[in-house]
């Protein structure tokens, strides 16, 4: 998305068939490697480049691939400057800034600092130690790659990996994780699991555009910490009948043409054309325990240092909400943006 910085641009005309090769072992090495192009991962490369260091950020997807994947007319529940990142302000007309606002915003962000972006780069692996890190990648085209580094932070979010409720039924094509945008659902039969904020928005934009939407929730009622103009609103639709709820709730198994609802007054089978199981999200633990990073407890909170941020590996180093392990609304972008100058002093310091 940062189409002014040479490392960005992919070949878009390779070869129909490439043959893989070798990791081709790079030159050049960084001072610190930022696996995540989110707003967290953008401040720490800023941060680390603004304190004297080469830095270089690596993501999967586009710049703030997650963001980007948010409902395309989503608003956020915060200000604009509790965004901002590299002390850059962030001008908006709106006292909560949208979707598309912050896009631009960030984009704006890593142009004026010329990071240099790896994009749409997955990382398969991370091999040496403090001192000499070598990540290994692959590009869309199965091409791999390799990137030098003496330092990692690991910014991956948390967003990329749905919590799966594992009933039958939850891998019909019908399914989906991620809400974006209604108009695809218009007059047909929806369910949308869950209660907190995501799952409301989607409902309320569903409806809106001329779905039948049922809300399906294991709690007593919408939570009150959901955004304060939009608990009203789903409340009162699902008081006049609008939107349909059953809560107390939950659907265990999806079927092509009717979902299964357990209700605490005996079991309901509603037809249905879409379900969107806005079930939450967790971190990939998985690539983070590849790398010897441990976690304690039931929330498996990563070990680290609170004041640097280095994990029990050495010169690895958390930011943003990994840093809280399975407790994911502890750490937003409005806290996890400084992290970044956590991380930057720790490195001066060494």
């Amino acid at each position: 998305m940062n189409d002014s910085n040479e490392h960005s641009v992919l070949n878009l005309t390779p070869d129909p068939t490439p043959e893989p090769t070798a990791d081709p072992m790079p030159d050049e090495i960084f001072d610190l490697l930022v696996i995540g192009a989110g707003p967290t991962g953008l401040a720490c490369a800023i941060e680390a480049q603004k304190t004297g260091f080469r830095s270089v950020v690596v993501d999967k997807g586009c710049l703030c691939n997650s963001l980007f994947h948010y409902p395309a007319h989503m608003t956020f529940f915060t200000t604009p400057e509790l965004l901002e990142i590299g002390d850059i302000p962030f001008p908006s007309p709106n006292a909560k800034p949208t979707r598309d606002e912050a896009l631009q915003y960030y984009r704006r962000v890593a142009e004026h600092y010329r990071l240099d972006l790896r994009l749409y780069q997955c990382v398969e692996k991370v091999t040496g130690s403090d001192g000499g890190f070598t990540m290994h990648t692959v590009d869309r085209f199965g091409r791999p790659g390799a990137i030098r580094s003496r330092k990692l932070a690991l910014s991956t979010g948390y967003y990329d990996l749905p919590n799966y409720m594992g009933i039958p039924g939850e891998d019909l094509n019908k399914v989906h994780h991620y809400y974006v945008d209604p108009h695809p659902y218009f007059e047909t039969d929806v369910v949308v699991i869950g209660g907190k904020n995501s799952a409301a928005i989607a409902a309320l934009e569903l409806w809106r555009s001329g779905a039948r939407v049922t809300l399906v929730y294991r709690g007593p009622e919408i939570p009150p910490h959901v955004k304060y103009w939009i608990k009203p609103d789903i409340e009162n639709r699902i008081k006049n009948g609008e939107i349909k709820a059953f809560f107390r709730s939950n659907v265990v198994e999806i079927k092509p043409d009717t979902v299964v609802v357990e209700t605490h007054e005996g079991r309901e089978i509603l037809k249905n054309d879409f379900v969107f199981a806005m079930t939450g999200y967790h971190p990939d633990f998985d690539f983070l325990e590849a790398m010897g990073i441990r976690f304690e407890g039931e929330d498996r909170l990563p070990v680290c240092d609170p004041e640097t941020l280095e994990s029990n590996v050495p010169g690895i180093y958390l930011a943003g909400v990994i840093v809280a392990g399975s407790r994911t609304n502890e750490i937003f972008i409005e806290n996890g943006r400084f992290h970044g100058r956590q991380i930057a002093k720790a490195l001066a310091s060494k």
